[in-house]
């Protein structure tokens, strides 16, 4: 058997890049010290503002309790009134060297957390945070009370309490398959009159084959192994199901017959923690299958998914097709998970165009697209750029990693910092905040960010006995050989995949870098402006032209062509353009008249604003509310008078089970809320139930078309081409006013249209300018009053041929005058 117990350890420590400085001993110790401080101020802010509720919210400083906030969707089915921002921080006050602290805490969560309630929760969630916050707070506990200094009263209790929390969560894997369901009753189970949950037939891959270290872990320090089994089985069934032309898996899949929902495969969102824990299964459980199955993932991952320093989602069934073109932020947990299997060139480039993305937003926006815009603007302190950050400096000892982790912290003070804590950012364009402060920011963020600045002699416990969970708790690698494996557990035999050098083997620092110190930096220097941010010469006040013009050859012809512009050669040019430039003392330097030729071309790739016009009475029109559009469904724009129809609300709320009220929808308008489900299969829901239109309404809590940008409803990766009625989007201001009026009125008719159309205004059109040269004679006096943009290069003193190459710096000369009647503009 072969277990990888001390993966870090191997690492050799001490290459350094040439791009930045060493840092020095108290440089670290001064960041380190900011983020105990900053810890301190968002742990503080938790036990005075919000404990015992689950969450913290910073803007209003007050706790979250589930049912007393407005509702958020699925992000609520975090919340279980089980202090959860406590339970997911206990292992960090270790870490962090809070010994005290740490010690109130476990009995604050002994005395007063009670698992028995009747709420339903997301069985993913529950797990890695409070599941995984017991088991590493047990951990801990353990540790310190052998070390015979402190915890000398405790008595396994929250051992005891991680026992009772997985027998709650069993009940989610009492289906055919083995598959869990997504949501469960703490106190209720699922599929029981009580239970309000159980319907579900759809979970992600990464909901389903998140579980086994937990499980796992839990089943080896209680003895009881019927948690690793459940686990198990859930794995295998996703390592059967899996595509077996691509080795890929997708992103949904049903519990009950294993098909898949969705077939686009990635490593972010919905799949990443799946691949995740079966790298990290095997260091931790000592199961070599684990580690088979991860490799066979990894060869098609970087087969077919990886386009360094992309990560660009497939078709798993045909995995040569993307199936969007942006990428979410959960996939930047995977550089780090590259550096555990010692696959580090991708790693370093990966991380690279997520460090270029940061710098050019501050943070990574929730999504952004392959061009390195926002597509979804939300930033909700996530950790996973922290995590690989850490791994990465971890793996190779470069202080550019240090300095990567220096503007976090600066990043997060100063953008995120709020009086009562830090606080999500809603929209990274605008620094806009969200009323919202995960509990992962503690349980992870401040792991990592500590662990980057500290030395291993500053630690209480030695980290590379341990092996982080998705969530960042930490559970002893000394687990491996607790037991054996489960004999029963089989992977078929790849003969034809070819292990590389790390398939089995701790990586080798001289392998990673051979006799080259430099070799990080080589591979960040091709990603250094990206996004270009940064680039030299961005922010010069004087815009240049630098043409490397002579008087024979093709080049000043093929760089003109290269930025738009097009050329006849240049003997054919007469001398009124070309002047006395052609003196052999002025060779190089030359006076030119650009003409610009004005054409209209259509815009491209712009959110088209819509409107719900409440027509009914009392509102009579004048009551207007700007939507955002989707990328499929009937295209309101093209529709002269809208789409009009009475309003009535979707039952579930979300759409995204079976249509209870089909009979109120036919022939109206759908009201669905954001959330638990794709845009798109909602809109086929609500189609077949007879709906002549759906409105969105974001479950975000506050968001407005005031303060946040609209966006385009995408679809769900497959083909959309069967939904046609049209679909808006409200934010949640909007939306709030919408649902008040039908509360108030309750028959509300409204009008969706395109916002040009209300306004009366025809579509914008953009100018497209191409370039050519005057002929000789063709403007006289007066010309800058015509319709023309001019671009001259004046011609200027030159002696040598020397001075006249370096006139193609000389400032650029523009005079522009704008057509007096645009209708009739040439």
């Amino acid at each position: 058997m072969v277990l990888a117990t001390l993966i870090f350890s191997c690492f050799l420590i001490g290459v350094i890049g040439q791009d930045k400085h060493a840092m020095t001993a108290e440089e670290k110790s001064n960041i380190r010290d900011q983020i105990l401080e900053m810890f301190d101020h968002a742990y503080n802010s938790y036990m005075k503002y919000a404990y015992p509720a689950d969450e913290l919210m910073p803007l209003s400083c007050r706790g979250r309790v589930r049912g007393q906030e407005p509702n958020r969707g699925d992000i609520d089915d975090s919340l279980g009134t089980f202090s959860l921002t406590l339970i997911d921080t206990l292992d960090t006050l270790v870490l962090l060297n809070k010994l005290d602290e740490f010690d109130e805490a476990v009995k604050k969560t002994i005395s007063d957390v009670r698992l028995d309630n009747d709420i339903v929760v997301s069985v993913f969630e529950t797990n890695i945070r409070v599941l995984g916050g017991l088991l590493g707070a047990h951990v801990m506990a353990d540790v310190l009370k052998k070390r015979g200094e402190r915890m000398l009263w405790y008595k396994d209790e929250l051992l005891y309490m991680a026992k009772d929390l997985g027998y709650r969560l069993l009940p989610a894997f009492n289906t055919t398959s083995g598959l869990p369901y997504p949501r469960v009753n703490l106190r209720y189970g699922v599929v029981s009159p009580l239970s309000r949950t159980g319907t579900e037939s759809d979970t992600c891959t990464a909901c389903a084959g998140t579980m086994i270290l937990e499980f796992g872990a839990l089943s080896r320090l209680s003895g009881e192994k019927i948690f690793e089994d459940h686990a198990r089985r859930a794995l295998d069934v996703l390592w059967e199901k899996r595509q077996r032309g691509s080795d890929l898996v997708g992103t949904v899949i049903n519990i009950h017959n294993g098909d898949w929902v969705r077939r686009d495969s990635g490593v972010g969102a919905g799949i990443d923690s799946y691949y995740e824990y079966l790298m990290k299964a095997y260091i931790l459980l000592g199961d070599k299958v684990y580690l088979e199955r991860f490799n066979t993932h990894y060869s098609a991952i970087m087969k077919y998914i990886s386009q360094p320093p992309l990560l660009l989602n497939v078709h798993m069934h045909n995995p040569t097709v993307h199936v969007r073109s942006w990428m979410d932020s959960l996939l930047a947990f995977f550089p780090g998970l590259q550096v555990l299997r010692g696959d580090l060139k991708p790693a370093i480039e990966t991380h690279e165009m997520l460090y270029q993305v940061t710098k050019q937003h501050n943070f990574l926006p929730e999504a952004f697209t392959t061009e390195f815009r926002v597509h979804w603007g939300q930033h909700p302190l996530r950790p996973e750029f922290a995590e690989s950050t850490y791994f990465l400096y971890k793996a190779t000892g470069d202080p550019y990693y240090l300095n990567v982790g220096k503007t976090i912290v600066e990043k997060l003070n100063t953008h995120a910092r709020v009086p009562c804590g830090f606080a999500a950012v809603q929209d990274v364009r605008t620094g806009s905040h969200e009323d919202r402060m995960d509990s992962f920011f503690l349980a992870e963020m401040f792991k990592y960010l500590y662990l980057l600045f500290s030395e291993k002699s500053q630690l209480p416990i030695d980290i590379d006995d341990y092996i982080f969970t998705t969530e960042a708790h930490l559970l002893p690698v000394s687990l491996s050989t607790s037991q054996p494996p489960c004999h029963s557990n089989d992977t078929q035999s790849q003969a034809s995949l070819e292990n590389d050098l790390f398939s089995y083997s701790c990586p080798s620092a001289q392998t990673l870098f051979p006799n080259n110190p430099t070799f990080a930096k080589t591979i960040r220097d091709g990603y250094k402006y990206l996004t270009g941010v940064g680039r030299a010469g961005q922010i010069s006040q004087v815009r240049e032209i630098e043409l490397p013009l002579h008087d024979t050859g093709l080049e000043p012809v093929e760089f003109l062509k290269s930025i738009g512009i097009s050329l006849g050669p240049l003997t054919e040019l007469g001398s009124a353009i070309l002047g006395s430039a052609t003196q052999d003392s002025q060779k190089g330097v030359y006076k030119l008249k650009l003409v610009a030729e004005v054409s209209h071309t259509a815009e491209q790739e712009e959110v088209m604003p819509l409107i719900v016009q409440l027509i009914s009475p009392p509102f009579l029109g004048r009551t207007v509310l700007t939507a955002g559009p989707a990328k499929f469904g009937t295209d309101l724009t093209k529709q002269e008078h809208g789409v009009k129809g009475s309003i009535v609300i979707s039952v579930p709320y979300t759409a995204c089970g079976t249509i209870e009220n089909a009979v109120e929808l036919q022939g109206r308008i759908a009201l669905a809320l954001r959330g638990d489900c794709m845009f798109a299969g909602k809109a086929r829901r609500l189609q077949e139930a007879g709906a002549i239109g759906v409105i969105f309404i974001d479950h975000r809590e506050g968001t407005s078309i005031a303060e946040t940008p609209l966006f385009q409803m995408v679809g769900d990766g497959d083909s959309t081409d069967d939904i046609t009625v049209p679909l808006v989007f409200l934010f949640n201001k909007e939306g709030a006013t919408l649902t008040t009026a039908l509360q108030e009125h309750h028959n509300v008719d409204v009008l969706l249209l395109s916002k040009e159309k209300q306004l009366g205004k025809e579509k914008p059109e953009k100018l497209n300018i191409k370039f050519r040269l005057a002929k000789e004679g063709e403007f006289g006096e007066g010309e800058v009053e015509s319709t023309t943009i001019q671009l001259v290069l004046e011609q200027i003193e030159a002696t040598t041929e020397t001075q006249g190459a370096e006139a193609g710096s000389s400032t650029e000369t523009c005079t522009s005058s704008p057509p007096k009647d645009p209708e009739n503009s040439p």
